[in-house]
């Protein structure tokens, strides 16, 4: 049976799917895109404001699951640009303790929703 995970402090969903599902003691987030939840619009100043709001919102999802980034156990990470990776890791790292930071990956693709430079997905999973 899974769990339908729907936080007010997390952008709504744009398409027929949800913010996060819990099913077997892993919650599985779909990807997040720099919305403000606040105001609807794109935060996209810069590439670490973009990624600092994707975080913000990723936080708002394990939040509301009762979990922390301590709990992901494997970002997804997809960029428009991999010349931005390094200022992407720098503001990503602010997150992770390295001793104990989830598997990643990260790709570049041709183009993200709403034309964005940056989606981030997650799994996390209970103790």
């Amino acid at each position: 049976m899974k769990k339908i995970i729907k936080s007010d402090k997390a952008p709504a969903p744009i398409g027929p799917y949800n913010q996060a599902v819990i099913h077997n003691g892993t919650l599985y987030a779909s990807g997040q895109i720099a919305i403000n939840p606040e105001n609807g619009e794109l935060v996209t100043d810069s590439i670490e404001a973009e990624t600092r709001q994707v975080m913000a919102n990723i936080k708002a999802i394990l939040e509301e699951a009762d979990l922390t980034f301590d709990d992901i156990i494997k970002c997804s990470v997809f960029v428009s640009d991999m010349n931005n990776f390094g200022r992407i890791n720098a503001v990503y790292a602010e997150y992770f303790n390295e001793s104990n930071a989830p598997a990643r990956e990260l790709v570049e693709v041709a183009n993200l929703p709403k034309f964005v430079n940056l989606e981030i997905s997650v799994i996390a999973a209970f103790d």
